[in-house]
């Protein structure tokens, strides 16, 4: 065992067992010797070890002993094959599955026995006897170890969990780069599960990829204790098959086979529940089109008694595409059984944890409904976490997905919109975006110049009169936004970057100095309490601070884009918000307010903000722009504080005389009210 694992075995930090074999060194019991070296890291006797726990009463954990086989490593003497740590973990899992299977102790039989047991128990050696026989003369010691490793984790299932837990540690990559966290199985477990729930009986849960047993045994343990389960795997070779099969089976869940041919097209008849992870464990190196095309196969033998839920990388299931994988997506979408797309935040697959995961949902088509008006479920959650209130409402969405049009109408969707499927098909981008919300100048400029006149007419009506902005007349037919990116207007000269500042918020004060402008007001400019911060605490807290200017456009990536122009500047911005600076001298066509604009116009998951495309606008239009919008920015400042007054006079209203403090007096010049002489 290395010293890691002594430190998890008594159950303290990793520094305390250095300090204890330091300080020992000198001493009447020293720390036992390293026996060996792999790969640079020191082994250490495990007997040795509890051992010198026991004679100096080291260590949180009274059951060392008894618990010494679930963090050490066998080291089998004989063969260099058997050192293998892969050869370790398929027959220590093969063993607590015999284990399992026999129900005896493993300890007290020879090799020959062991080998009938297993050959009686995997007559077609599906799961586990090659991997028995492969450890020759060496079976009977593994097996004793196997059976110290079932009592010190209390049961082969817990033993079996642990092992596979040390699927990083051990470079079982195939397994490794491959593990869900718990979040992510228990969404696709509930989610398959409410799906079976609305099917007749009780629908077998398929999958069909090589080595997938995250989700069904997720499904297993979360469900199997309420209700029988029917589990169907593929008959694929390979070790990670192979894995799969054993660990449902030490878990008691029995689990039959589904053919699957050489293109990977198989067949379930009657009710059914699919699910799957791409890539497997059993192909982690599947592409695009592969993968695409597997969840092809799933498709093609579906009818409207079967559902299905995939995971997999956001990227294949809902990002925008190029080349062959776009014809491949659209046909699927075109085929009515994608009822939902959901995208779920990065970090749900530890091995690449800046890579998001994506669900599809699949279900009946409703061949009545015509092909131009079928609909598609989507929702973006690449910014919320998968807690439990989040997954059960997620999951409702998804079943109510399911649904007719009547059904669906009748469903409040906390995430998810419904989209024509046609319009995702006909769209560029990704699938689970909203359109940005933009003026009515997309409807075309004679449309807009009439919309502001009504505009102007309706505002003329009130107190303080139409607002002092100019004219305005239809542009050219033809015109297009001229757009450039962040990255090369910043390479032009045109755009300036600067940092946030990094400050403590005990700094922070609601009364006096320079305003603070961070991720807080850009989120919500207008209600918040506003934030200060002195001068002087600002000097001696950040020396190289530096303040904004007017017309700065300041803005954050995190939850989602959103900016805002400091007009006034000398205010203070908190990282992780960050300083755009329009050049006076070289502008490049940006006016800081139609920046905030198309900065707040993008998609919540768009954080890429160097590659941000602006709009520039014509150099004749920008100071009549700038001016324009101006005005209406001090017309909406009022409006607001007439606003504030308003609402404060109801509240002074409807406290004072509901309270007893205010008596209303009729205004002499008011009118009698109806049945009043």
């Amino acid at each position: 065992m290395t010293l890691s694992d002594v430190a998890a075995l008594t159950r303290v930090q990793r520094p305390v067992v250095s300090m204890w074999r330091k300080r020992s060194s000198g001493s009447q019991l020293p720390f036992p010797a390293a026996s060996g070296q792999v790969n640079g890291v020191e082994l250490f006797d495990a007997g040795d070890v509890t051992d010198w726990l026991e004679a100096t009463g080291r260590g949180r954990n009274p059951e060392a002993r008894n618990d010494i086989a679930g963090f050490a490593r066998i080291m089998a003497p004989a063969s260099a094959e058997a050192q293998d740590g892969r050869r370790m973990f398929n027959g220590l899992t093969s063993l607590l599955a015999l284990k399992v299977i026999t129900g005896q102790e493993l300890s007290l039989s020879t090799t020959d026995e062991l080998l009938d047991a297993a050959d009686e128990a995997d007559p077609d050696d599906l799961f586990l006897y090659s991997e028995l026989e492969a450890l020759g003369s060496d079976l009977p010691g593994w097996a004793s170890f196997a059976d110290r490793l079932a009592d010190s984790a209390f049961s082969a299932p817990a033993a079996f969990e642990k092992l596979l837990s040390g699927r990083f540690r051990e470079g079982l990559r195939e397994q490794s780069d491959t593990a869900l966290t718990d979040p992510a199985l228990d969404l696709v477990a509930a989610a398959a599960m409410e799906l079976a729930s609305t099917l007749d009986g009780a629908p077998p849960f398929v999958d069909s990829t090589p080595g997938g047993s995250d989700v069904m045994l997720r499904i297993v343990q979360q469900f199997g204790e309420f209700s029988p389960l029917t589990l169907l795997t593929g008959d694929h070779e390979g070790g990670p098959s192979r894995l799969a099969r054993r660990r449902l089976m030490v878990h008691g869940a029995d689990n039959e086979h589904v053919e699957i041919d050489a293109q990977g097209a198989f067949s379930v008849n009657g009710p059914a529940v699919h699910v799957a992870q791409y890539p497997s464990s059993g192909d982690p190196g599947l592409g695009t089109t592969e993968i695409l095309g597997a969840i092809e196969n799933t498709v093609l033998q579906m009818d409207d008694t079967q559902r299905a839920v995939v995971i997999a990388p956001a990227r294949l299931l809902c990002d925008p595409l190029s080349g062959e994988s776009v014809r491949l997506r659209s046909d699927l979408l075109r085929s009515g059984r994608i009822r939902a797309v959901v995208r779920l935040q990065a970090g749900l697959l530890p091995a690449k944890p800046r890579e998001p995961q994506a669900l599809w949902v699949l279900g009946p088509s409703y061949a009545e409904v015509p092909i131009a008006e079928r609909w598609t479920m989507v929702a973006n959650l690449s910014t919320t976490s998968l807690t439990p209130d989040v997954r059960q409402d997620v999951i409702s969405d998804i079943v109510a997905s399911m649904g007719t049009r009547a059904t669906i109408r009748a469903h409040s969707f906390r995430f998810a919109r419904l989209v024509q499927t046609r319009v995702l098909l006909a769209g560029k981008g990704s699938l689970v975006e909203a359109p940005a919300h933009r003026r009515p100048m997309a409807a075309g400029g004679a449309e807009a110049a009439l919309r502001i006149e009504e505009l102007i007419r309706l505002l003329s009506s009130g107190q303080s009169g139409p607002p002092a902005i100019p004219g305005v007349q239809p542009g050219a037919q033809g015109n297009r936004p001229n757009t450039t990116s962040v990255q090369e207007l910043i390479a032009a000269g045109n755009l300036r970057y600067v940092n946030g500042n990094r400050l403590d918020e005990n700094t922070f004060n609601p009364r006096e100095g320079s305003r603070v402008l961070g991720r807080q007001e850009l989120l919500d400019p207008h209600s918040l309490q506003p934030r200060f911060i002195s001068l002087l605490d600002f000097a001696v807290t950040c020396p190289n601070g530096r303040l904004t200017e007017p017309g700065d456009v300041v803005f954050c990536t995190s939850p989602r884009p959103v900016a805002g122009v400091d007009s006034e500047g000398g205010a203070v911005v908190v990282f992780p918000a960050r300083i755009l600076r329009i050049d006076d001298g070289d502008p490049g066509g940006l006016v800081p307010d139609v920046v905030a604009a198309d900065i707040n116009s993008l998609p919540a998951t768009d954080k890429a903000w160097r590659n941000w495309r602006l709009r520039r606008t014509p150099d004749a239009q920008r100071q009549p722009l700038a001016q324009a919008l101006a005005v209406l920015q001090h017309e909406q400042r009022e409006a607001r504080q007439r606003l504030d007054q308003l609402e404060e006079l109801a509240t002074l209203f409807t406290d004072g005389v509901a309270g007893g403090s205010l008596a209303l007096t009729p205004s002499p010049n008011a009118a009698p009210t109806e049945g009043t002489a």
